[in-house]
């Protein structure tokens, strides 16, 4: 009966839905999927009623085995990693300790687990939680301490944090979260959580020394209810490709900020980051394809394609003479400060500029840069695509879909996506879409995989933000924003089929030669002479008055770089390129 209701629920629902239409440019097909999308969380709700299984019920697994093994190395992908005197190893397997139903992401509650089958002469350094709307695809660190027994050592206390006993919310009986004491000149790493009032055994988990450990932070909230507690993973505050910090997988709380630390490679120890032969085997392993949206007019293109296309050089006070660039960009301005003194533009005569706008995917080439990160126990693989143009912006504001004219339009347009790699197993577990000034992780749980490990990017129409799945996403508040939609199309980049890798440091000198292009430090793009005041008064004019001020507000609140005032500069100019990235 209950199967049979939920049929007769999801089929007038879908019908419903698909009689009407949110904005006047949507299709049929987006109109449906945009319906399965709704009655799918409409399942959720309901199967979540009729206690079906939550997504953490379910393992993430890769599509495919990683490789037996990799080209041969040094420490990559080893299993463990010295971090200076201390080893540690990366655990998978869990024991569920607690749960709940309710609160968090999706309003579904979590899960908190204790690692299991740490290895012997390991030790645990604290507990795993997740929110209940994804996969189970987590870790935590266990450590050996390599020297004389001084780096880890027993709590000798520990220190109630919380306790959901007076919660009235669905929870496998009651949860008790315990902070361990740490002896002095230590550090505690990581909770524990157990379904008793009575305190964790001492040899439950270790503290570290504190010269092995660095300052952390709260990240991705987990769970909370109420002002009470919120839970968060715990991540290292100081985050780059020098940085030290280790992160550990395990949990923080908002009552316990500051007195929870990670961990630190204390001599920066570089052995577990892969070579350049295990470098091209990822990037065989787990190249996605970006997918074009099917009414993109801009494409991307290789750099040497724009320089030989008839792109130029401007110099500040001699903008009636610009040169001509040399195919590898040797005859470009090295280094220096984005000071406005050069600038690459278009070709001047209109058909080379409109050309050249519309970009070549035949000689689209993705630029790699390969850096260390978490204190060198992963490895971030960024993938930079250049479009030599960037298209209009388009407005959604309520009902009404509208081209904002030259807002948004820029000469030089980089985007990137970040793959996250473990070094000690080399599993793919991260994936950072830049969209316009900032950008989202996804975790590999959330990724859709075409062939093999190798995941969709969708890059949105004009602004080429990226994105873990089709549709339309939104950049504002409410019902009016910026318009980033993105779909499958028969225009796809195969990251792996061209690319070059362009920087990584670590492997030494002379490893990778740098392309000259990549140290000069100015804007790929001219500065944009429009008025936006004028730009602003041409939509407005066809607004109802309610919503000429939530628009006027939306678009002077967006980045120079939405807006398209003046070109970007160029990869190694931005701050993910040596710092994490930004959300």
């Amino acid at each position: 009966m209950r199967l049979l209701v939920l049929f007769i629920y999801l089929t007038l629902h879908i019908q419903l839905c698909c009689g009407r239409r949110s904005t006047p440019d949507l299709n049929h097909s987006a109109a449906m999927e945009h319906c399965v999308n709704v009655s799918c969380s409409s399942l959720a709700n309901l199967s979540k009623k009729n206690n079906q299984p939550l997504p953490i019920e379910t393992t993430f697994k890769l599509p495919s085995p990683l490789p037996s093994s990799w080209p041969p190395g040094t420490g990559f992908a080893s299993g463990t990693i010295d971090i200076g005197g201390l080893l540690v190893t990366q655990i998978s397997s869990f024991t569920k300790v607690w749960a709940t139903k309710e609160g968090g992401p999706d309003n579904i509650g979590a899960t908190f687990y204790e690692p299991s089958l740490v290895p012997n002469g390991f030790h645990m350094l604290g507990f795993y939680a997740q929110p209940n709307n994804k996969p189970l695809f987590g870790w935590v660190l266990a450590a050996k301490d390599l020297s004389s027994g001084g780096i880890l050592k027993m709590p000798i206390d520990y220190k109630l944090v919380w306790s959901s006993q007076s919660l009235n919310i669905r929870q496998d009986g009651v949860a008790y979260v315990w902070l361990p004491v740490p002896p002095e000149g230590y550090k505690a790493v990581g909770h524990v959580i157990t379904t008793s009032p009575e305190k964790p055994p001492l040899d439950k988990v270790r503290c570290v020394l504190a010269v092995f450990t660095e300052e952390s932070e709260n990240g991705d909230w987990i769970w909370g209810n109420s002002d009470v507690i919120n839970i968060f993973s715990s991540r290292p505050k100081d985050r780059g490709s020098k940085a030290l910090g280790v992160s550990i997988g395990t949990f923080g709380t908002s009552t316990t900020a500051g007195e929870l630390a990670c961990l630190k490679n204390v001599h920066y120890n570089l052995s577990s980051m892969p070579n350049l032969n295990q470098i091209n085997s990822l990037v065989q392993e787990y190249a996605p394809f970006i997918y074009l949206h099917p009414d993109e007019e801009f494409f991307p293109s290789s750099v040497n394609w724009f320089f030989q296309n008839g792109a130029l050089l401007y110099t500040k006070g001699q903008e009636n003479n610009p040169i001509g660039i040399d195919s590898s960009g040797s005859n470009l301005p090295q280094g220096g400060t984005n000071d406005g003194t050069y600038w690459l533009d278009l070709p001047t005569d209109k058909s080379s500029k409109d050309r050249v706008k519309r970009g070549d995917l035949q000689t689209a080439t993705s630029y790699l840069q390969v850096k260390p990160m978490f204190g060198a126990t992963f490895t971030d693989i960024g993938i930079w695509v250049f479009y030599p143009f960037n298209g209009a912006a388009r407005a959604k504001l309520e009902f009404l879909t509208i081209s904002l004219g030259k807002i948004g339009e820029h000469v030089g347009d980089w985007e990137h996506i970040t793959l996250r790699i473990s070094n000690f197993n080399g599993e793919l577990k991260n994936v950072y879409f830049a969209q316009h000034s900032k950008g989202t992780w996804a975790s590999s749980s959330e990724l859709e995989y075409l062939t093999g490990n190798r995941a969709a990017i969708y890059s949105s129409l004009h602004g080429h933000a990226a994105y873990p799945k089709p549709g339309d996403s939104l950049q504002g508040n409410g019902d009016v924003g910026i318009r980033n939609d993105s779909d499958k199309s028969d225009m796809v980049m195969d990251i792996s089929a061209n690319y070059t890798i362009v920087c990584a440091d670590y492997l030494g000198e002379n490893i990778i030669v740098e392309p000259v292009w990549l140290n000069y430090g100015r804007e790929w793009g001219p500065k944009i002479s429009y008025d936006l005041n004028e730009e602003l008064k041409k939509v407005e004019r066809f607004l109802p008055g309610k919503l000429k001020t939530a628009f006027e507000k939306m678009v002077r609140g967006l980045p120079n770089e939405v807006l398209g005032e003046e070109g970007p500069t160029g990869p190694k100019w931005k701050d993910s390129w040596s710092a994490d990235e930004r959300v």
